[in-house]
């Protein structure tokens, strides 16, 4: 295999990962099965990453650039508090489409038997999307999309639980079951509780 850049194999590694992730029936990522699949020895890998745990580590720190760079550009773009929360749902749900590795990871599949630092960090991140759709949502009952005495707190947890049910429902079903089958029709509903 060509001598890659610096930077460039740890990618290529990362990538290998989650296109194993996106196999409907995939087996647990071994080390052994990684390196086999790039055509490179498990001490190459490990010059890469120390350990499995930091290829997680990996792909966890790409799904936060990538979701809050975005929920970011959606919360300045965007005034109106009650669309924001909509295009961070539907931004949630089709990077999961887009992303079936990663949903593997979000939903915890893929980090069974890995270090529980890992679903904690996909825990904090849940909880700062929550932190983010409460945000938009309190903006909303200032604008008077919503009522005055929703309970925004409670909202914002219904609106990340409809999320992981989606992503589940996706991973469980061998990524044949679509995160966005219904959205506008589940939003309406969803947005009017």
């Amino acid at each position: 295999m060509a001598t890659a850049k610096p930077g460039e194999r740890k990618l290529q590694i990362l990538q290998t990962v989650a296109e194993m992730l996106e196999q409907p029936k995939s087996e647990k990522i071994t080390t052994a099965a990684l390196a086999a699949k790039l055509d490179i020895s498990e001490a190459a890998l490990y010059r890469h990453f120390a350990s499995k745990a930091q290829m997680f580590e990996g792909l966890i720190e790409f799904i936060e650039q990538t979701v809050f760079g975005l929920v970011n550009k959606i919360s300045a773009e965007e005034t109106d508090g009650l669309k924001q929360a909509e295009g961070i749902v539907a931004l949630l749900l089709g990077f999961a489409q887009k992303n079936r590795g990663m949903t593997r990871v979000l939903i915890g599949d893929a980090l069974v038997n890995e270090n529980e630092r890992l679903q904690l960090r996909i825990n904090q991140f849940l909880d700062r999307i929550e932190t983010t759709l409460k945000q938009s949502l309190r903006i909303a009952t200032t604008q008077g999309s919503l009522p005055g005495d929703t309970d925004t707190g409670a909202m914002a947890n219904l609106l990340v639980c409809y999320v992981i049910g989606r992503w589940q429902l996706f991973g469980k079903s061998g990524f044949t079951r679509d995160p966005m089958a219904q959205w506008p029709q589940q939003w309406a509903l969803l947005s009017t509780l």
